[in-house]
């Protein structure tokens, strides 16, 4: 491909990325600290009277959001990373960057699948959540010591990584119960807070939440050298995802004790 044509087709499909991310991480935000706290705030008769006109419309633009990152971000990724071997992979390790696009999509479509068997099959959902990030560590050091990624195209795939299980907790967990919640109201028989439908959808939505910041971080780290090519890249790494964990926590806690008018 043309250079001249490569760099346009980044700059159209990075702007469209950060845009949509912009639109469906924001909505993330809303209705986990926004929303949330909210919608135990007001009575029944209110619940029917807006969440039937609120949900719907947030839900599009949430959903769409999410779909619309992916698929900019998957476009930018193969422009970027697999266009060339020079920026994938170590500067002394030669590899076929079109069968590790397919390895890496493949990887990536078992990973949700299991995730998503075992947040359903495990009752304790914190240990659930701390085998998939003993899970997503060996998909990242497959991809260090066996794909021998560079440090730069290493923390872009953490991103790549992150977001892939976010859009399709969107759209495979999230928007269907949602609408199963929201149809529900509209029949006036309100699912309760400990229902499967509502415990599930809060689960996800909190996952969500909880890689969105790291997420950011692996996003914008192309412009970070300093992290990706030290010795101690992983360490680093890991920082970063305990930081923005706690970072979350933190800012729950908070939202629990906003006050309105």
């Amino acid at each position: 491909m043309p250079s001249q044509v490569n760099d346009l087709l980044q700059l159209l499909f990075r702007w469209a990325h950060v845009v949509a991310g912009i639109t469906w991480i924001g909505l993330l935000y809303f209705f986990n600290w926004v929303n949330g706290p909210f919608q135990g705030k007001i009575d029944g008769p209110t619940k029917r009277a807006v969440n039937p006109e609120l949900l719907p419309r947030a839900l599009y633009w949430f959903r769409w959001g999410a779909a619309w990152t992916w698929i900019t971000g998957i476009l930018l990724a193969g422009l970027i990373y697999y266009q060339s071997k020079l920026v994938l992979f170590d500067p002394d390790h030669v590899g076929n960057p079109w069968l590790w696009v397919a390895i890496f999509l493949i990887l990536l479509a078992i990973g949700f699948v299991v995730y998503n068997a075992l947040m359903k099959a495990m009752s304790n959902k914190p240990l659930a959540a701390f085998i998939c990030m003993i899970l997503f560590a060996a998909f990242y050091f497959f991809l260090e010591f066996v794909g021998h990624y560079s440090g730069r195209a290493l923390y872009i795939h953490v991103g790549m990584i992150f977001g892939t299980m976010m859009a399709l907790n969107v759209w495979m967990v999230i928007w269907p119960k949602q609408k199963q919640i929201i149809a529900a109201i509209k029949a006036g028989t309100p699912l309760a807070a400990d229902s499967p439908e509502v415990k599930i959808a809060g689960l996800r939505s909190r996952h969500n939440t909880y890689m969105s910041v790291p997420l950011v971080f692996a996003m914008i780290s192309n412009h970070y050298p300093t992290m990706y090519s030290n010795p101690f890249r992983d360490a680093c790494l890991t920082g970063v995802i305990v930081v923005g964990f706690f970072i979350v926590w933190l800012l729950y806690k908070k939202a629990a004790t906003v006050e309105g008018f």
